[in-house]
């Protein structure tokens, strides 16, 4: 008899790379001539959040918009970003925490695991800590949850990937 194959959705992101968009952002800051002088810092503290602390709300987002554009070039997703309102710091400046998101919060599991069962193919799917598992018999059925996901990628509010393909 067949074995059941299976593969798992879950939310991740490269660290590593998004130490290297960082530390380009933070060589930027030091040369491009509207932010050199002003203080500007840009922090990622322990791969769970991002704070960016500046003289005012316009250079503020100029940094998030750089942060940004080297994120895409590193081809991580910007919906592992997370901005939180922009708030006063000391001497006047503003800052700004950015969480990241990793991991499939149980509700976002939940709503990954009704779009499959709509989907009415013979798979299962399950929840398991930040991750879903899908298992069925056939590879082809698993290919088109993988698809149908896909096209349902806008309503996610989450990067998502596909592996432990098997």
């Amino acid at each position: 008899m067949a074995k059941d194959a299976s593969f798992d959705i879950v939310s991740e992101f490269d660290k590593q790379e998004l130490t290297n968009a960082i530390d380009q952002v933070k060589r930027e800051l030091s040369t491009r001539f509207d932010l050199k002088d002003s203080n500007s810092k840009i922090e990622l503290i322990e791969q769970k959040s991002i704070n960016i602390t500046t003289n005012d709300e316009m250079k503020l987002k100029n940094i998030y918009d750089i942060l940004q554009s080297k994120l895409v070039k590193r081809n991580l997703s910007l919906k592992i970003l997370d901005p939180q309102k922009i708030e006063n710091a000391l001497a006047g400046n503003v800052k700004q925490e950015i969480k990241l998101r990793q991991g499939l919060e149980v509700e976002l599991a939940k709503k990954i695991v009704g779009f499959i069962k709509d989907t009415k193919l013979k798979v299962q799917a399950s929840i398991q800590g930040d991750s879903v598992r899908v298992t069925g018999k056939s590879r082809d059925d698993l290919q088109d949850v993988i698809k149908a996901i896909k096209a349902k990628e806008d309503e996610i509010d989450a990067p998502l990937q596909y592996t432990n393909y098997r």
